[in-house]
């Protein structure tokens, strides 16, 4: 699960008992989304929301990747695009504190912006970019995946690990189609059924985060159905989820329970962070992510 996976499914957890409302921007006090507002909670409630949402980000920024990837996925699926140049606009969409963003840009031209929702998260990502002499041409800006800040058929290549369920992946495949150029290319994980038939548990576990979760086959259908040549798929190895992902929370973790020692809100995050590294570990011959490379075509 994706940082902002786990921001959604937490918060709401916690909140629809209360028929509360609380947006991600509150990580920061950044009000960027263009959700419909909602009913004010009481001011202690919604104190203790804001420091769900900032303890979420807190976690997920000692992270280099927030959600499943490796630099050698990044650049398996960099390696079937063919179109870019030093002139080339590319976006990232959902790109976090910037982990897989960097890999990109030491290893393909052209000028990336990254876009996500978190202030927080953006702001280690240009940190990330000035460390890495990036800066001139990899910039991070807030703003949200469903009013990209992009002009018609402006972009080369639109990227996005582990980020687009944030929106659906069959709306955004179709929405974000309008920013790129014919002959520009989409690269994006996405979560996927690697079974027509599943055992409950694990069934009901996806069903209740991402409903949306389908074989790779209904996904590619519904990239040609958008207006797009497939190009290629293949599917995340174990160590994205185990060593690049699961593996490196352990010391977070453990951070945590320290700093926040008695504090019933960090230790049930922590065992929700836990419960979904032991349903991989139980059941990923059942699902996983899958990366998704297709080229815009005319229609």
């Amino acid at each position: 699960m994706t940082a902002r996976l786990c921001l959604h499914v937490y918060a709401t957890s916690k909140n629809v008992m209360n028929n509360e409302y609380t947006t991600p921007e509150q990580c920061s006090g950044d009000n960027t989304s263009d959700r419909p507002a909602q009913p004010d909670s009481s001011p202690a409630t919604r104190t203790i929301h804001e420091f769900q949402y900032k303890l979420i980000c807190e976690y997920f920024s000692h992270m280099e990747r927030q959600g499943p990837g490796s630099p050698e996925a990044t650049l398996r699926a960099l390696s079937f695009i063919d179109n870019l140049t030093d002139q080339s606009r590319i976006a990232d969409i959902g790109c976090g504190t910037g982990g897989q963003t960097m890999v990109l840009a030491q290893h393909a031209p052209g000028e990336i912006t990254g876009l996500d929702l978190f202030p927080d998260f953006i702001a280690i990502f240009n940190r990330n970019a000035k460390r890495s002499g990036l800066q001139e041409r990899v910039t991070g800006t807030v703003g949200s995946m469903d009013n990209l800040p992009f002009r018609q058929e402006e972009l080369d290549l639109i990227w996005s690990e582990g980020a687009i369920y944030n929106i659906g992946f069959e709306r955004g495949i179709n929405e974000w189609r309008n920013y790129l150029k014919t002959g520009g290319y989409i690269a994006v994980s996405e979560s996927v059924w690697l079974t027509d038939e599943r055992p409950a548990e694990i069934h009901k576990f996806w069903m209740e985060l991402y409903p949306e979760i389908d074989t790779i086959s209904t996904k590619v259908a519904q990239i040609q159905k958008a207006g797009y040549l497939p190009v290629t798929t293949f599917i995340l190895p174990e160590n994205c989820w185990t060593e690049h992902y699961h593996d490196r929370q352990v010391t977070v973790q453990e951070i945590f329970l320290k700093q926040y020692a008695g504090n019933k809100t960090v230790e049930e995050f922590i065992a929700f962070q836990r419960h979904e590294a032991a349903m991989y570990r139980k059941y990923k011959a059942y699902y996983g992510y899958a990366f998704f490379i297709a080229k815009k075509i005319t229609l």
